[in-house]
């Protein structure tokens, strides 16, 4: 190989594409940064939950609790893939006022209800056509996410 071909001689267009291209490279990180610290998170919280049925032994179950900044008045209620018919995720989305106001009294007249169980469960109630769930969560579990989900939509702000 000869020497030329090692070590190219360094001509100005050379050097101002070189610099073009870095700049042009420290930019897009930049921005990717920038994008990345402005950005809010989803809340998730992953908690146990029962299920109440007929069954004298209560079932727990792992429930996913999400809240996406994008979706400011929802939350989300993930059931596993391994409760469904179909075998996939079963995601229920309602207010997060809803959630927030069954921790203190009975509410909601739709698909979902939500009420206080004593003072340290609360029940969620779902209706579909295919019939009624009806899960107990701990009042803090809730709490925690619903703390969470709030200071998120006031970092957003």
């Amino acid at each position: 190989m000869s020497a030329t071909a090692e070590n190219p001689p360094t001509t100005a267009a050379a050097a101002g594409v070189a610099t073009a291209v870095a700049t042009t490279a420290t930019a897009v990180a930049t921005t990717a940064v920038a994008a990345a610290t402005t950005a809010v998170a989803v809340v998730e919280d992953r908690v146990a939950a029962r299920v109440i049925s007929d069954d004298p032994l209560f079932r727990k179950i792992p429930v996913a609790l999400r809240f996406a900044p994008a979706e400011p008045l929802a939350v989300r209620i993930v059931f596993p893939a391994g409760l469904s018919p179909e075998g996939t995720d079963n995601e229920w989305v309602f207010p997060r006022a809803l959630l927030e106001a069954g921790l203190q009294a009975p509410t909601g007249t739709g698909d979902v209800r939500v009420w206080p169980c004593g003072r340290v469960q609360a029940v969620v109630e779902f209706h579909s056509p295919e019939g009624v769930a009806v899960v107990q969560f701990d009042i803090s579990a809730l709490r925690r996410f619903l703390r969470r989900a709030n200071a998120a939509v006031t970092r957003q702000a």
